[in-house]
């Protein structure tokens, strides 16, 4: 069930509403689950209901993507501002210091998250924030050449080439490796988020400068690259490593940049493993 909780966030004007829109499932320990730009919290379907037998799963539209507004005018769509709301999310929720897992720049949250000690443990799927600057400059360039297309396709089109797995793969095939396997009406649903997001431009402007150069200390971490990530390309996954030298480091053998629907049973017990 899909539920909006509107909340407040301090900024330099004062407190501002934020209101974020989220689905809670399932029973056990809670689960946050974060994902990547231009995207939207269904990215989390193939997983959500394995996750649910033995989580409390919360997966979050973070704002101004999916069904979430924008930061009203005051707040910037960056890396502090966006932690603080999420922060103040599990609070309105009642989310005691929640398991966190991420994708891509939910990934760079959710180990922002881990670094301020309010989650119990991280695991961030291919994350943003340990590129060089030539890799951050290319995964911007796909990322905005992939908004413009959305933007710019009328959505008869998208439901008819989302109706073949070629015409899937043409659509999603950067972020995934196994496009065939997502389903034509979850192809268009994206299609439409990534066009409509409010968020989109603000947040990629905020990335321009973020790496993440901190250990997390304390907090148990899950690195996990998908072998065949075209946007975010593994290497990564080493430097990331380096920086976080307890993180444990996973490969996703036949799997893109958003592995979840890849390989949704690899993925789950990642997941799983991560948030005990």
């Amino acid at each position: 069930m899909s539920a909006t909780v509107s909340f407040e966030v301090t900024s330099p004007h004062g407190p501002q509403t934020v209101t974020l829109s989220y689905a809670r499932v399932g029973r056990g320990e809670p689960l946050l689950l974060l994902h990547g730009i231009g995207h939207h919290r269904q990215a989390w379907d193939p997983v959500v209901d394995i996750l649910a037998t033995e989580r409390e799963v919360i997966a979050v539209d973070l704002p101004g993507f999916g069904a979430s507004p924008a930061l009203p005018g005051g707040l910037a769509h960056d890396l502090p501002t966006m932690s603080a709301a999420l922060g103040a999310l599990c609070e309105e929720l009642g989310l005691d210091r929640p398991h966190v897992a991420g994708n891509s720049l939910g990934g760079l949250l959710a180990l922002e998250l881990g670094r301020r000690n309010l989650v119990r443990s991280v695991t961030a799927l291919s994350p943003a924030g340990f590129w060089t600057q030539a890799e951050r400059r290319y995964a911007f360039g796909v990322l905005i050449g992939m908004r413009r297309l959305a933007e710019r396709m009328p959505l008869p089109l998208v439901e008819r080439l989302a109706r073949s797995a070629a015409g899937r793969a043409a659509l999603t095939s950067t972020i995934y490796a196994r496009p065939g396997l997502r389903s034509p009406e979850a192809v268009v649903a994206e299609t439409l988020a990534l066009a409509g997001a409010t968020g989109f431009t603000e947040t990629l402007r905020a990335g321009t400068t973020v790496r993440f150069t901190d250990d997390v200390p304390g907090v148990p971490v899950t690195v996990a690259w998908g072998a065949r990530d075209r946007l975010l390309i593994p290497r990564q996954g080493v430097r990331a490593k380096r920086v976080i030298p307890r993180a444990r480091l996973v490969r996703l053998p036949g799997c893109g940049h958003v592995p979840m629907n890849d390989d949704p049973a690899l993925v789950a017990r990642v997941l799983l493993d991560g948030s005990r």
